[in-house]
């Protein structure tokens, strides 16, 4: 593969090229299939189900013996159960499905030397990502420039952001699914699809066998029990049918089978099936997709409901509290209405600071504060346009941002960031 023009990007031709080699930037879907290949994957977890074997040996029995309308009354409760499984699930991965591909990430890359939004399905190893704050990271990638804080608690469960920043001799990795939470940089992708960490992750988990739920373990065992004894009678009915009576071995075997499916509850996979289904059904009235059958179960039989939080839970939202200017303070309550024009500079300052549209909780928080506090004043701009942008970058811990004064030369130019970031911006003296 050969390397990209970071200036450039890739060409659209080998885009194209390398989306045709390595596939789209997608998790493999296991539910997928076509054809009877999926239908037997939809009805791998029932056919092992012995009252369901029972009704297909006795079927059989029947059509042998020409009795077609038993034949066909017994498979009929087969064809029941596996109709209301297929029509289930494919109704549950149609609209999986459907909402996968509505809410597919968009991804920002440069092609031909432009910025370009494309489906996050069709970025490939060695585009060029442009990473905003905001942004949720479409493959594993290398960072090539820029200084971000990406929120990686989908992969370690840690909740407060890593920064990246480029080191020596060392690459700095930004992982699939992850969210940049501050920040703009470049990256170069590395690998996409099954092949990033999150995909990894995604297939071990596919290959993990599925436990049998309560009410499955139940049922079975009640199942068991029955059928032994069922089993036993039947054994036999059938020695007395054939040996002593001297019935032909068929009649004989069928009268066995007759006597087991009285004593066992065939009607259990049906009841058990049609009960979920309806569930299923009665949730997704409320706009809830159930994924699997047993999840019905499972919330059926929860009583109690314990949800864990580490630390305090909060809005996730800040509010700005406090102004200060050469040792004045001005405190912001909900009750206070309006401010004192010393303040309104330094308020007004920190929102050209900030993104018009912003991400970071801290920007919202001075935004909603100047569009309750400076709204009836001179110091809010939205005819002003944004001229440049100044990232952070590791040697200066700032961000700045140019806004041009309507259809003039004159531009503005306000900062934000560590103190001896903007003290040596103003140029300060000692």
């Amino acid at each position: 593969m050969a390397p990209t023009q970071l200036s450039q990007g890739l060409s659209q031709a080998e885009s194209e090229a390398r989306l045709w080699q390595h596939g789209p930037n997608e998790l493999p879907d296991h539910h997928r299939g076509k054809g009877w290949a999926a239908v037997v994957a939809l009805l791998a977890p029932i056919v092992g189900e012995p009252m369901l074997l029972l009704l297909v040996g006795a079927g059989a029995i029947y059509f042998l013996l020409g009795d077609r309308g038993e034949a066909v009354f017994m498979m009929g409760f087969v064809a029941v159960v596996i109709l209301l499984t297929i029509v289930q699930e494919r109704r549950t991965q149609s609209a999986l499905r459907a909402l996968k591909d509505l809410s597919s990430p968009r991804a920002l890359v440069v092609r031909d030397g432009e910025e370009r939004r494309i489906p996050g399905r069709e970025v490939v190893p060695g585009d060029l990502l442009v990473l905003h704050e905001g942004d949720r990271v479409p493959a594993d990638a290398r960072l090539v420039s820029g200084l971000l804080s990406v929120d990686e608690s989908l992969l370690t469960g840690e909740s407060a952001a890593v920064q990246k920043r480029m080191k020596e001799n060392e690459e700095v990795l930004l992982f699939a699914s992850t969210l940049v939470t501050r920040g703009l940089g470049l990256a170069e992708v590395t690998t996409t699809g099954s092949a990033t960490e999150v995909g990894k992750i995604g297939q071990e988990l596919q290959g993990a066998p599925l436990p049998a739920t309560a009410l499955q373990l139940a049922s079975r065992r009640m199942v068991r029990v029955l059928a032994i004894v069922g089993l036993g009678f039947a054994v036999i009915q059938v020695l007395l049918g054939w040996l002593w009576v001297g019935k032909a071995f068929l009649p004989s075997l069928l009268d066995g089978l007759a006597l087991a499916m009285a004593v066992l509850p065939e009607e259990i996979p049906v009841v058990l099936t049609i009960f979920l289904a309806l569930g299923a059904w009665r949730i997704s009235r409320s706009r809830v997709l159930t994924r699997r059958m047993p999840a019905i179960e499972m919330l059926g039989a929860a009583t109690v409901l314990c949800v864990d939080k580490t630390g305090t839970l909060t809005l996730n939202q800040m509010t700005l509290k406090k102004l200060a200017i050469d040792g004045r303070t001005a405190i912001l309550g909900a009750d206070v209405a309006d401010l004192s024009e010393e303040f309104h500079a330094l308020l007004e300052n920190a929102i050209l600071a900030s993104k018009r549209d912003p991400f970071d909780p801290m920007e919202l928080a001075l935004q909603a504060a100047g569009d309750r506090l400076l709204m009836k004043t001179e110091h809010l701009h939205p005819d002003w346009s944004l001229f440049r942008e100044y990232p952070l970058t590791p040697h200066l811990l700032a961000v700045s941002q140019a806004w041009k004064l309507g259809a003039g030369e004159d531009v503005v130019v306000a900062s934000k960031g560590a103190p001896e970031a903007i003290a040596a911006l103003c140029r300060l003296s000692p």
